[in-house]
Formats: C-alpha cells, sequence, structure tokens
C-alpha cells in the first residue's frame, strides 16, 4: 500500500466517510466473506464497534447526558466486555487466546486490531469523529484484506502455526499468508501515515487549553449525580465511584485545603527553582476520575496564577504507549493483565522508517505550536494507591519488540526527547505530584485517606531543619556505604560529589514539599566511578508492577546485572526488569541517591498493612532509594538551584550525563525509576570521609545524627 492510499486530502468530508464505513460495517456479521475461522471474530467486533458507533449517535444529539444509571451502566459492561477479566480468557483481547485460534502470526494481527479498536470508545464519547473514522476504516480494510477472493488469483498456501505444525489452508484455515501480510502492510500503513494527526492531537491536547472536553465535564458537571462518571469515555470502576461518593461527603474547606496544597506545591517548586511562573500561561492536568471536586478548586487557583488547564486522556492506542503508565486523564484499569498483554504492541510497526517518520513530524507540529510551547508551564499530578499489588503472568502470544527493535526504541525515545526539551526547555518549566489512597485500599479508607491528608501537609520547615543536619554530615563523605539486615542482602557503596568550597556548595539537596508531595527526603546525583555493590529489596512496586527479591549490581555506577525471583525462568526474570527497569536499554546509570525521612509516612503504611500498596511517590520517602536512568536535573543541568540554607546545589550531572553537549543520545536515557529499602530492611548508611572517618545516619533502622532524634519517634513505634 502506498502513502496515498491514506491520504485524506482529497477525499470525501470525514462526515461522509463515517457514515459509508458505519454501513460497511453493519452488513459484516451476515456477509460470511471471510474464511470461517475468522467469522466469529469480526461478527463480534462488528456489533462492538456498532455499539461504539451508537454512542457517537448519542453524543452528538445529547441522548447521552439523558440516560438513566442503569443505562450507563448497561453500556459500560457491553462496551467493554472483551477486555473485562471474567471474559478475557476466550476473548480476541488476549494475545495468547488468538494465538490459539489463529496461529501466532494472524492471532498478533487480530488481538491486536482488537486492542487498537478499544480507542473508538474514548473518541466516541468524546465525539471526535475524525479519530473514531479512521479506526473504523482500518478495521473494515483489515476486513477486506482476509476476504476469501478465488477471483483474484490469490493461491491459500499451506502455512506453519503457533506450535510449529505445517498445516494446509483452506475455508477452513486460519490464514493465508498472501492475506495476512496484505492485513499487516495495511496496519502499517496507517500508523504511519496518519502520524501527523495523532501526533497533532497530542500535542495541542497538551498545550492548547481551548475547548477541553474533559475540564468542560469537571467544571460544568453536576458532581453531586454520579452519572457524570460515565461520561468520560473511561471505565468507572467501583473504585473510580468510590472515591467520588467519599469525595461528596467532604467538607468544602477540607476539599479546598487539599486543593491548596496541590497548587501551591506547584507554585513554591517555580520559585525554589528560580523560574518567572507569570511568562507561563498552561498547565497540564494529570488526575483520576472521582477527584472533580478537588480538582475543580485546584483549576479556579490556577486561574489565580494565570494559568489555564489542559488535560489529554490516558492512552487508548499503542501509537501513544497504550498500557504502560496513567497519565492524563485516566480510571482505573478494566484488566491490568490485557495492559500488560498489549504494552508493547507498537512493535507491530515499529521500524526506522516509522521512527523517523514520526519524529520528522514531532518537529513539525512543534514548530506549528512553539508560542503555545514556550507557554506550557509543565504537569500538575494526582495520583492514587491501594490497588490490589498486580504481578502479571508471561502470555504467550503477546507481541514484543525483538533486539532490534529495542535499540530503536532507546534512539526514538531520546531524540523525541530532545526534541520536545528543544520547545519546552526543561529549565522553563516545573511540576508537582501528589498522591491519595482509593476505596479499594480497604476497611479503613476513610481513616487511611485522612492519615495521607496529614502526611501531605506535614510542617516542612521542621522536615527542612533535619534534612540539614543530614546534609552537613554526608557533604563531608567521599562515599556512602549502605548494608541491608534479615533477609535484605544490600551491600552497596555509592561515590559522592567532592565539594570545592563547602560554605558555599553542597551535594545534596534538601527536599521539602514542592514538586514532591509530601515532604522528605534529600538526594544527590552520585559520582559513578567507586559506585560499587548489591541493591537488593524482597519487594517492591515500580510503575505498578510487582518485584520479588528485586537484585541490581552495580560496577562504576552502571547496572552489571540483575534479576528477580518473579518467574520460573531467569530468562523471563531479566526480560521483565529488562523491559520494565531498563526501558530497553543494556544498562543504566544509577542517577540519584536518597535518603527518605518521612517516617511518619513509614509508619501509617505499617500500622494499616499498605506498604504493599504505597505509590513510589511515598514510597521513596520511608527509607533510602536509588534511581536507574537520567538524574532528577535531567536537561536542567544548568540551571542554578539553591538549598534554603543559600548554599549551591553542585551535584548535578554525572559521567554519562556529562556528554549532553558532545551527544545528549549518550547523556539521557529517557526514564528514572526509583527503587526503596524500607527501614526495616535496612542495617546500616554510614558516610565515609576522606580519612577514613565514618559517621552512621541509620543504624538499624534509626536515625543517628544529632538533630534528627524526632523522626524515630514513628519507628519506635513500628518496633514496639
Amino acid at each position: 500500500m502506498s502513502d496515498a492510499a491514506w491520504n485524506t486530502a482529497d477525499e470525501p468530508l470525514i462526515g461522509e466517510r463515517y457514515a459509508l464505513v458505519t454501513e460497511r460495517i453493519a452488513g459484516i456479521p451476515s456477509e460470511h466473506l471471510v474464511p470461517e475461522i475468522y467469522q466469529d471474530y469480526f461478527e463480534q467486533l462488528s456489533v462492538f464497534l456498532l455499539k461504539t458507533a451508537d454512542i457517537y449517535e448519542k453524543k452528538t444529539d445529547g441522548r447521552l447526558r439523558e440516560r438513566t444509571l442503569a443505562q450507563c451502566e448497561a453500556d459500560q459492561r457491553e462496551l467493554y466486555r472483551l477486555f473485562r477479566p471474567d471474559c478475557y480468557e476466550t476473548s480476541y483481547a488476549n494475545p495468547a487466546y488468538a494465538a490459539r485460534m489463529f496461529g501466532q502470526e494472524a492471532g498478533q494481527l487480530l488481538t491486536l486490531l482488537c486492542s487498537e479498536m478499544e480507542g473508538c470508545i474514548a473518541w466516541a464519547f468524546q465525539g471526535r469523529q475524525q479519530e473514531l473514522t479512521l479506526l473504523l476504516e482500518l478495521y473494515v480494510q483489515v476486513y477486506n484484506c482476509l476476504e476469501e477472493d478465488g477471483s483474484s488469483g490469490r493461491q491459500l498456501l499451506p502455512y506453519t502455526d503457533c506450535a510449529g505444525r505445517v498445516q494446509q489452508s483452506g475455508k477452513n484455515s486460519l490464514r493465508a499468508p498472501v492475506q495476512i501480510k496484505e492485513a499487516r502492510d495495511t496496519v502499517y500503513w496507517f500508523f504511519h501515515d496518519y502520524s501527523e494527526i495523532f501526533v497533532e492531537n497530542q500535542i495541542r491536547d497538551m498545550i492548547c487549553p481551548e475547548d477541553n472536553f474533559f475540564i468542560d465535564i469537571v467544571m460544568h458537571a453536576d458532581l453531586s449525580d454520579l452519572r457524570y462518571l460515565y461520561q468520560y469515555g473511561l471505565p468507572a470502576s467501583e473504585n473510580d465511584i468510590g472515591i467520588a461518593s467519599f469525595m461528596n461527603r467532604l467538607p468544602d474547606e477540607q476539599i479546598q485545603a487539599m486543593a491548596d496544597t496541590y497548587t501551591e506545591g506547584y507554585r513554591i517548586g517555580f520559585e525554589a527553582a528560580g523560574i518567572d511562573l507569570s511568562k507561563k500561561k498552561t498547565v497540564e492536568l494529570h488526575f483520576p476520575i472521582g477527584f472533580e471536586r478537588m480538582m475543580r478548586a485546584a483549576i479556579l487557583n490556577f486561574e489565580k496564577l494565570g494559568l489555564k488547564p489542559c488535560v489529554v486522556r490516558e492512552a487508548v492506542s499503542s501509537f501513544a504507549n497504550k498500557g504502560r503508565m496513567k497519565r492524563g486523564i485516566y480510571s482505573a484499569s478494566v484488566n491490568r493483565q490485557y495492559d500488560f498483554d498489549h504494552r508493547e504492541d507498537r512493535a507491530y510497526y515499529f521500524d526506522k522508517s516509522f521512527v523517523e517518520r514520526r519524529l520528522e513530524v514531532l518537529r513539525t507540529v512543534f514548530e506549528q505550536h512553539k508560542q503555545e510551547a514556550l507557554a506550557y508551564a509543565g504537569p500538575a499530578v494526582v495520583e492514587v494507591f491501594g490497588e490490589m499489588p498486580f504481578s502479571p503472568e508471561p502470555c504467550e502470544g503477546a507481541i514484543h519488540y525483538d533486539e532490534a527493535q529495542q535499540q530503536l526504541n532507546v534512539w526514538f525515545a531520546s531524540e523525541s526527547g530532545q526534541i520536545t526539551y528543544r520547545y519546552i526547555p526543561g529549565g522553563e518549566r516545573s511540576y508537582t505530584i501528589i498522591a491519595f489512597p482509593t476505596p479499594e485500599i480497604g476497611d479503613r479508607f476513610e481513616d487511611i485517606f485522612s492519615e495521607t491528608v496529614k502526611i501531605n501537609t506535614l510542617n516542612y520547615r521542621k522536615y527542612q531543619m533535619m534534612q540539614q543536619r543530614l546534609i552537613d554530615v554526608l557533604d563531608k563523605a567521599e562515599r556512602v556505604h549502605i548494608v541491608g539486615r534479615g533477609e535484605n542482602h544490600t551491600d552497596l557503596t555509592v561515590s559522592i560529589l567532592p565539594l570545592e568550597d563547602s560554605d558555599t556548595q553542597t551535594a545534596f539537596e534538601n527536599c521539602v514539599a514542592d514538586v514532591n508531595i509530601p515532604v522528605g527526603e534529600v538526594f544527590t546525583s552520585p559520582v559513578l566511578n567507586g559506585t560499587n555493590g548489591i541493591l537488593h529489596v524482597t519487594e517492591v512496586f515500580l510503575n505498578g508492577l510487582q518485584y520479588r527479591n528485586l537484585e541490581i549490581t552495580f560496577r562504576d555506577g552502571m547496572i552489571d546485572s540483575y534479576t528477580c525471583t518473579n518467574f520460573a525462568s531467569e530468562e523471563e526474570n531479566r526480560k521483565y526488569i529488562k523491559d520494565n527497569v531498563l526501558m530497553h536499554h543494556d544498562t543504566l546509570p544509577m542517577g540519584e541517591f536518597a535518603i527518605g525521612t518521612n517516617t511518619a509516612a513509614y509508619r501509617m503504611a505499617r500500622t494499616y498493612g499498605i506498604a504493599d500498596k504505597l505509590p513510589i511517590l511515598i514510597a521513596e520517602k520511608t527509607g533510602p532509594h536509588f534511581a536507574v536512568g537520567d538524574t532528577c536535573y535531567s536537561h536542567e543541568e544548568e540551571v542554578v538551584r539553591k538549598n534554603p540554607d543559600g548554599k549551591f546545589i553542585v551535584a548535578k550531572e554525572n559521567e554519562v550525563s556529562a556528554f549532553r553537549g558532545e551527544d545528549p543520545a549518550k547523556a539521557y536515557f529517557n526514564c528514572h525509576t526509583d527503587i526503596t529499602i524500607p527501614y526495616d530492611e535496612l542495617g546500616a548508611i554510614t558516610a565515609v570521609c576522606p580519612d577514613g572517618t565514618q559517621t552512621d545516619i541509620i543504624r538499624d533502622g534509626l536515625f543517628r545524627v544529632e538533630g534528627t532524634e524526632e523522626l524515630n519517634e514513628p519507628l519506635r513505634c513500628e518496633m514496639k
């Protein structure tokens, strides 16, 4: 298929195309034009797509808002039937099931198509006819490719199924190679040629505040009527409904206080970094549905700061890394195993030509919106925690990047990051992140929520003074030695940047409650040379995934080896870590060494038994943590930063990021993952001076530096 085949310039208006394609899909279930083995697949998906078309029609004529709560719930059950856990075992959205039914090659094609069609739900609810029409046309194009057509001269050839058995094609065959190749090419050209539309929409939604669908719901819906949760085109779960109901019961004063903590942290982030917020015009909001009362108050706060809100939706396509993480406006996952199984679907069409095309489009779109990009202040993020821990199962039929694609993906991330930072300079923006629990956390949800609010509003000045005591000791050290205790066998030495002038310089940032709420850490960018040893955690959750006995060995600050015990085979364990921690890189540097000081958060986690459910935002404050990937100052190394005591922070790069002037692709990895050792697994953190003098920062789970005794009160409660 040529590039011109997907060119929309000379085609009928999108409304006419939409009418034609929905009419075509309506006829598919009764046609029986594809091999019999495919018939059920296309019948099920056609019924699903016609349901999304029905939602779109109701959206455009206003009937969508008139649905009763029971109708909203019934529509949602029907729309997400193919993706729900209770149906997943025999769903075509399940790559393993599709492979069993169709063979590996056809199975991957059709399970990818099924997953992409989920995006029709979003576009139907938003009334975005263009995106909806393009997806529906893709579906019909693939269907046309798989039609049986004896008159075309297409020969149905023998093929090898996913078990390696040679099969004979025919009317009931799983696939015909020529047909599958045509269908695969159709998918490839769809993502290649529509890159301009997809990237344009992504960037516009991120930095242009006009006519935002989601903001309209937040600001104008009757939040006491929970039907509003079903207007987003996101799957409203019991969790989302529960948090919305709970928020509706909170007094206005508490809602305002939560919003103030969130927006004030954002403002202070600019102040602390010396960035002029008055030059900015937009703030990008990330939050889960159910938090609308708080977000409404926060939007009004941001407007007082001169900022208009922008919101993108959670990714609905492999093009935007669907299934990777919760960002934009989002809801609880319908099925986390489904998300995991499809997280690398982009590999199906990912090659150098696609990457070059997408980078070209990214430059063009940013150039078209460069004024809006300069006015973009950065993201303000609300995270939630409380979901049951999730450890995924491997899926035999899932699509994965091969080795060459992994390397290409690394290069693409680097290049796209450079383009983005060119138009949105890192030193001219900031961010903030705050987290709250959801009802799924358990019967004591309301108590945990109340405790979390307290933790988010701790007296940062008190922590600031105690953290300064730690920094005064750490700044004298040339290295820090960290060892575990009990079942934790961490034994790691971290090299610290030596100071040229200890009166005016510091190697550690005194982090209080601004961009990373809650308060509670001191951190540095380690010197890689001399940073050696083993980092081990018995259990940790990173980006929503569980790791058991995660062990990483560092040699001169770079990851040398890694393993865990999640899976039976070492190969699966290593792949799990490489895909989801190393982000396909062969190695990563230690980008951050930090000591968390929020012992109150640690005590809360132990009191309520929720340590395994804390987000990294809070978990990183409950012990020492080590980030693999870029430093905390990635792309902002030249920005002058001071601690509250007036000292300049000088440890902002390492031996890898120092290449940024010579070759940014070698300097940055576009990832940063924090791994925390909890206090109860910690034997000691010891500062070692150049003359060999040693000072314990923590020993046997307690802080030992004079002036930090108050931090031990929650820890001693734990010991009792």
